[in-house]
């Protein structure tokens, strides 16, 4: 749906790239001419996931980093450096599973906001202050989601983290807008994938009932995702600052609505609540 040059010489480092909805809009980044640099925990994925895109000409490296660590970022991004800078950052890395509140442990909400919160900062943090040390532009990209605004039940640690992300995010494209770096972030409904799928809803009755309270009746496709994530990080959504784009068929919107329950009442109710109302005037 764009140029096929669109994203050419632009060197774009994706978190959480080997796999997943990382790896998807990894796909999408070097097909329209990006040159990457994935980073994740699992060097064999990586190198997997390298072996894949490399199929689209671009240039792709690995490196194998636990955003956990600032001191494990650090290292990650002076190697890219020494290469060249990065033009963007798509922070995608997460983590996340479904409990009861009462029942996570102090371990349970540090795994989540290790990787969700503060790995995200590390790595924006990091690239941040070498775009502005060498007067580079830059453009940061992160995927959060719809409950980051309104918060979820179930999902704690994950959604106190995604909205400390929004966060960062709107407090950076202020503090950095006028210095050559513009971030946004993405908030995407679902879009299931095997791992996340799995830790979420294990029960299939549960993946009809996800699917089924979408006024689209549908899941995401991995690509309507990549594609928006393309948008974003051109040159050419340049005015775009601070934003969070939500891509979700209105699910969230759906949930919103005090009086969207009625869309269980069937047509013979209906008629019956508009006799009544006629009866009342």
């Amino acid at each position: 749906m764009y140029k096929s040059d669109l994203l050419k010489g632009k060197n774009i480092l994706v978190t959480g790239g080997g796999s997943g909805l990382g790896l998807a809009m990894s796909h999408k980044l070097a097909e329209y001419g990006a040159d990457l640099w994935i980073a994740g925990r699992r060097q064999e994925k990586l190198d997997q996931a390298r072996a894949e895109l490399e199929k689209h000409g671009g240039t792709v490296n690995t490196h194998s980093c636990d955003i956990r660590d600032p001191e494990s970022v650090d290292q990650m991004l002076s190697t890219i450096w020494e290469d060249r800078p990065l033009d963007a950052l798509l922070n995608n890395a997460a983590g996340n599973f479904a409990a009861p509140s009462e029942s996570l442990s102090h371990r349970a909400v540090d795994a989540v906001l290790g990787t969700v919160l503060h790995g995200t900062a590390y790595v924006t943090l990091g690239c941040g202050r070498r775009w502005l040390e060498g007067e580079h532009q830059g453009n940061v990209l992160s995927i959060v989601t719809t409950y980051a605004s309104t918060g979820s039940g179930w999902v704690l640690p994950s959604a106190m983290g995604k909205a400390g992300v929004l966060a960062m995010t709107r407090s950076l494209a202020v503090e950095w807008g006028g210095r050559g770096i513009r971030l946004n972030a993405i908030a995407p409904g679902p879009f299931p994938t095997k791992g996340a799928t799995e830790r979420l809803a294990p029960d299939p009755k549960l993946i009809d009932v996800m699917k089924n309270q979408n006024p689209q009746k549908r899941f995401g496709d991995p690509e309507e995702l990549a594609n928006l994530a393309v948008y974003l990080l051109a040159d050419q959504s340049g005015y775009i600052n601070g934003e969070v784009v939500t891509i979700d068929g209105g699910e969230w919107l759906q949930g919103a609505g005090q009086f969207n329950f009625l869309r269980k009442v069937s047509s013979q109710d209906w008629a019956k609540m508009a006799e009544a109302h006629k009866k009342s005037k």
